[in-house]
């Protein structure tokens, strides 16, 4: 009688196949892993000045494509006040920049306005900054995602345009996959879009002024003809009013300035210099691009006409008499590309969102005010919670607005405002703190306190005047972001106390009288193995359980312990030699431990992203050193167990239970009870 095969043997046959195909896959799409402890890793994955504006600098430079025109709009008829609103725009661009060069040579390691805004006015107001710029970077993602698929679905049929959302989608899709790869890889993919952006406008920028020439002299005359017939018609207050609503109503302009300082951390060393060059490149290309777009409108006399933007009208003006060739209008060709190129940024611009995003979960994580997953990089070496989370949200936002640019510029600008306004309140405060210490103090306050009264004045138009048509939003979102991040703190902070009364009892157990000569782990013969992480009370919990339960079981006691490199580690060098430090501090408490209660010790450490795989490694290791051997592991039991409880504990010692077991490796889990109430 033939043989038949057991369908559960075949079945776990099968599974390593298939985990041997999805790694090969995963490889091919996102790529090799990295090596987070090796020199050279650090130099792979950090940006030069160019780079980071290509993929910092997008965001704002994209906002020319919609920020002068809004500003130009709320002029209304009075378009000769245009220049005035130009001159304003390159300003505000510089002054925001050099403010947040303050913020670069304050804090060299990132973290921007979230970091300022805690260091500096306090743990509330950075929670503040750093809600509203999490909001934001979903915001950045979703609204260039929705100006690109608008931009291109113009070249395409009217019948098309029900495929909107997949495309959104499709979008999402490739820079998921590209940062994932990691920030490097997803940058150099996108700089030919951005050279082709910035070398078409400024060539027409260039070439529509110089067509006018002979006006531009007759431009400031004319404006102030402008300012002065209108004060006298309708007061000094009106055309001031008017031109503060115009100036506010263009705040879109300056939204993404701040992504070099939340992403210092990204940049090469020295970082510093990388980072005010790289906001150098970002405020000349923006205030050049955006004042000379508004000097365009002005000069050719554009005028909205119903289905283009201003940019589309201004540029079509200026290469209308452009010739044909080979039966093509130059001119149309010429258009078409530029505006190619401009939906093109909208999609690069979205990169920024996948960059600072996650960058500032990552801070928040640091400070518990978010699940510290957020922290935790993959073996890419990039924040691969965040980074998911940003194209998630993301997506529900386009699905929610149903792609409205509109609306979203609205929700988008008021978070923004409200991170500069926080950020360059820190600074003045900073440098009034300063005035005894610094002799310059005086000219940075002023400096910090112009961007100040320029940023909120902003962000306080924009909420007058877009509340009912969906500012409310953005203040619901950012406030419901806050209230669920006070209720993380609060929790990580409860459990936290609770732990350290735990850990001043069980790490200051009286110790035996020791023998001088502590005995010596024997190879070969089974041990007590453990997962432990810093010298804590869990850990010593879990070793006194181990002898209770199996008493003179064993005589070797092994401590292994994994040195995870999230992103709190990769910022330099030093912290990555901390952290070796503090992983040989600790293993060596556990062994001096042992030794002073007569119990032979050793400890063994490996370093990574993944705890879990690294673990596993170090326990196959330890087997085969010490056969026989029984692992434990110590992990939290909360009195009170709840959704937040499981999304807040990554439940480590439980993931490396299933892959132990799997192996045919025994582990014990000690459970430690925690009141979480």
């Amino acid at each position: 009688m033939p043989e038949t095969g057991n369908p559960s043997n075949s079945g776990a046959e099968a599974r390593p196949m298939l985990l041997r195909w999805w790694d090969r896959l995963r490889q091919v799409v996102i790529g090799p892993a990295r090596d987070p402890m090796a020199p050279e890793t650090h130099q792979h994955i950090t940006l030069i000045a160019f780079l980071a504006w290509v993929g910092l600098g997008a965001d704002g430079l994209s906002s020319s494509a919609y920020g002068p025109e809004q500003a130009f709009r709320a002029l209304g008829a009075h378009t000769e006040l245009a220049l005035f609103l130009a001159v304003a725009t390159a300003l505000t661009v510089f002054v925001i920049a050099i403010s947040y060069n303050q913020v670069i040579e304050l804090f060299p390691t990132g973290g921007g306005g979230y970091k300022v805004a805690t260091r500096l006015l306090g743990k509330r107001a950075g929670l503040v900054s750093g809600s509203a710029l999490v909001v934001d970077y979903v915001l950045t993602i979703a609204i260039s995602i929705a100006a690109a698929v608008d931009a291109f679905f113009s070249f395409l049929p009217v019948s098309w345009i029900g495929f909107k959302s997949e495309v959104a989608a499709l979008f999402l899709l490739i820079l998921l996959v590209l940062n994932l790869r990691g920030v490097k890889e997803s940058i150099k993919v996108l700089v030919p879009i951005f050279i082709g952006f910035v070398l078409t406008h400024a060539f027409l920028i260039v070439y529509g002024i110089a067509r006018h020439t002979e006006n531009i002299g007759t431009l400031f005359p004319a404006s102030v003809a402008e300012a002065r017939s209108l004060s006298h018609e309708m007061g000094i207050l009106f055309v001031i009013a008017l031109f503060v609503r115009a100036y506010g109503m263009g705040g879109g302009t300056y939204t993404g300035i701040e992504a070099v300082s939340n992403s210092v951390n990204l940049l090469k060393e020295p970082r510093v210099r990388t980072g005010k060059w790289t906001m150098f490149y970002m405020a000349l290309s923006l205030s050049f691009t955006a004042a000379g777009i508004i000097l365009l409108y002005l000069l050719w006399q554009v005028r909205p006409v119903e289905g283009q933007t201003l940019n589309a009208t201004a540029f079509g003006a200026i290469l209308a008499d452009w010739p044909k060739w080979g039966g093509w209008h130059t001119g149309n060709v010429m258009l078409i590309v530029t505006l190619i190129f401009e939906a093109g940024l909208l999609f690069v611009a979205a990169n920024t969102g996948f960059l600072g995003g996650p960058a500032t979960l990552a801070n928040m994580a640091a400070d518990h005010w978010v699940p510290h997953r957020f922290a935790q990089l993959s073996d890419r070496l990039v924040t691969k919670n965040g980074i998911l989370l940003m194209g998630g949200a993301a997506y529900a936002v386009l699905l929610w607005s149903g792609g409205s640019v509109e609306l979203l510029v609205v929700l988008y600008s008021i978070n923004v405002f409200l991170t500069f306004s926080l950020t360059l309140l820190g600074m003045c405060v900073y440098w009034l703190r300063s005035r005894g210490a610094l002799l310059s103090w005086a000219p940075r306050f002023l400096l910090s306190l112009w961007g100040l009264i320029a940023t909120s004045g902003i962000l306080t138009v924009m909420l007058v005047e877009k509340f009912h048509e969906g500012g409310w939003v953005a203040v619901f979102v950012t406030g419901s972001l806050i209230g669920a991040c006070a209720l993380i703190h609060y929790h990580y902070s409860n459990v936290r106390n609770r732990l350290v009364v735990l850990d001043n009892i069980l790490t200051q157990i009286p110790i035996a009288t020791p023998v001088k000569e502590p005995p010596v782990v024997k190879k070969g013969e089974p041990a007590a193995v453990f997962f432990v992480s810093s010298y804590r009370g869990v850990g010593i919990h879990t070793l006194l359980n181990a002898q209770r339960l199996f008493p003179g079981r064993f005589h070797n006691f092994i401590f292994l312990s994994v040195g995870e490199v999230d992103t709190t580690r990769m910022k330099d060098d030093d912290t990555l030699v901390d952290l070796r430090h503090h992983v040989a501090d600790s293993l060596h408490k556990y062994v001096e431990f042992c030794h002073a209660h007569n119990m032979a010790a050793a400890g063994y450490s490996a370093y990574g992203t993944d705890p879990v795989e690294e673990a596993v490694k170090l326990a196959d290791e330890v087997l085969e050193r010490f056969p026989g051997s029984v692992f434990f592991a110590g992990t939290l039991v909360f009195r009170e167990e709840n959704w937040l409880t499981r999304l807040l504990h990554n439940q480590t010692a439980l993931a490396i239970q299933r892959q132990l077991h799997i192996k045919g490796m025994p582990l014990v889990i000690m459970p430690m009870q925690v009141d979480n109430q």
